[in-house]
């Protein structure tokens, strides 16, 4: 027997949703015939493809190899349906938006659902690193990444310019000042996202350049909770400015180690840039109401 279309469509709804159980609910089967499409296509290959633990499925690198074909199979599915069932299947879509910084993200996405409130959108902050590789992997279907890398198959669309800022409490000695240096910063604790974070690689590049190491450091999974870590008189984050209205009651003042002005794209995989959800959520968070970083 060969490996057919319902079971490809099994395993890329598997590891889009990160379960059987969640892939049998979108595709609105049991989760026994998700189970045996996945089986029987693993067999075929002679090759196992996911490794199941308690903590969900991960891809092996067999797996990864047929996920990235198996995927754009599904969005070639979509697009025709798309096309024989017109602009009444978006009433009734899903997106999978990822973001490393919140602000322009749930911007969009509010804007977004005014228009499609229907959309069941399922969305997700990460560190750059983690970000970048699940769009790479393509699990997601769109997401708002600062310095996105440029890769032949992402449509990439600029939306937002910022530079990375200090985050204070108005109490704090530090609060009036029009800049800080690392100096100022050296014996401070200092908030930082999780390791594979863009701000903490662009912070640890900045040291080695002017060789000054702060020398207290706290890294944590969010910037709301590095904005609350504030709140709560845990230190001063460092992050980029403008990133979420968590953020107000806080000081932000630039760093002079840090003068680059970092872009916050909207990228999706080109195949999937072309579906009509997917496209709307692209133009929403291209638009001008999110060009300007201070509204």
């Amino acid at each position: 027997m060969r490996a057919n279309h319902h079971q490809f469509v099994a395993f890329a709804y598997v590891v889009r949703e990160g379960s059987f159980s969640a892939a049998a609910v979108r595709l609105g089967v049991t989760q026994s015939a998700i189970t045996q499409h996945v089986t029987k296509l693993e067999k075929q290959v002679g090759s196992q493809l996911l490794l199941r633990s308690r903590e969900g499925i991960a891809l092996t690198r067999t797996g990864q190899d047929l996920y990235d074909l198996a995927d754009r199979l599904v969005t070639l599915d979509s697009s025709i349906r798309e096309r024989l069932e017109g602009y009444e299947a978006m009433a009734r879509g899903h997106l999978k938006i990822i973001a490393n910084a919140p602000l322009p993200a749930l911007r969009a996405i509010s804007q977004f659902r005014m228009a499609y409130p229907d959309v069941e959108i399922d969305f997700a902050l990460y560190g750059w690193t983690t970000a970048t590789r699940l769009l790479r992997e393509r699990r997601a279907d769109v997401g708002l990444i600062t310095d996105a890398p440029k890769i032949d198959d992402w449509e990439r669309i600029p939306v937002q310019k910022t530079r990375y800022v200090a985050y204070l409490l108005p109490s704090s000695s530090l609060a009036d000042r029009e800049i800080l240096s690392f100096e100022d910063l050296r014996q401070e604790t200092v908030i930082l996202p999780e390791s594979g974070s863009l701000t903490e690689r662009v912070v640890r590049e900045a040291e080695a350049k002017k060789g000054i190491q702060l020398q207290r450091k706290i890294k944590m999974t969010t910037f709301p909770l590095m904005c609350e870590a504030v709140f709560q008189g845990a230190g001063i984050a460092i992050f980029l400015g403008n990133s979420g209205l968590i953020s107000r009651g806080l000081r932000e003042v630039p760093i002079a180690e840090l003068t680059e002005t970092h872009e916050t794209a909207v990228v999706a995989p080109k195949d999937r840039a072309g579906l009509r959800l997917v496209k709307a959520f692209i133009d929403t968070a291209s638009s001008s109401a999110f060009s300007d970083p201070e509204r």
